[in-house]
């Protein structure tokens, strides 16, 4: 399997935009990721946005991010208030959040979701991802959920035993606002990280897959 590193100008940091569509996509989505990028390139700019982040959730966001990523890297959390399963009828709104971002940061990375996604937030996100940051490397990342839209990733991001198991531990001990749900449960990440490293024979058995639709080498 071909491995592919990220190449920059070493004068300046590795900047990271990260976009969630609720306070936990992130956490979920490329956790495990953004704790071994902070891990192999300590000056890398996390530029971390949640769209909606209401209530308990805005507190839940900050405390996350706080833990996946050191003060001194972290940009944000920008915490917007969209009203939860409404985001495309908020689109004119949506978008200018997006311009904003376009005007402010020209990252050499975005985490964003997978156009695939069956909820209508997640899926508005991809694309205008797509629409706003038209020459940039974008990742799309997979959230496990009831309507079973799981695709096939085709990049993958092994992870250690210790960085997975933070994952879990931080979105567990954090998002108490979703304990409720039958599928919040450490095994249903452990799963799904389970089953990617498994496609990409990962040295630690565990890995994050994304969703890449435009590469250049």
């Amino acid at each position: 399997m071909l491995t592919l590193n990220l190449s920059r100008d070493v004068s300046s940091p590795l900047r990271v935009l990260c976009l969630g569509a609720h306070s936990d996509d992130i956490e979920i989505g490329c956790g495990g990721t953004i704790l071994r990028f902070q891990q192999e390139h300590p000056g890398c700019e996390f530029h971390w946005v949640v769209f909606s982040a209401l209530g308990v959730r805005a507190e839940e966001a900050k405390c996350a991010a706080s833990h996946f990523v050191s003060v001194s890297s972290l940009r944000g959390p920008q915490l917007k208030s969209f009203q939860d399963g409404c985001l495309p009828f908020a689109g004119a709104e949506v978008k200018g959040v997006f311009e904003d971002l376009k005007r402010s940061i020209s990252p050499d990375l975005i985490f964003t979701h997978y156009r695939g996604d069956a909820h209508q937030d997640h899926r508005m996100l991809a694309e205008l991802t797509w629409n706003t940051f038209r020459d940039h490397l974008i990742l799309e990342y997979e959230i496990p959920k009831y309507d079973g839209d799981l695709g096939q990733p085709n990049v993958f991001v092994p992870l250690t035993t210790e960085a997975s198991e933070k994952k879990v531990q931080v979105i567990m001990d954090v998002f108490h606002s979703q304990r409720a749900k039958r599928w919040f449960r450490p095994d249903t990440f452990f799963s799904l990280m389970r089953l990617r490293g498994m496609e990409c024979n990962a040295p630690q058995g565990y890995a994050e897959g994304f969703f890449c639709r435009k590469l250049v080498l």
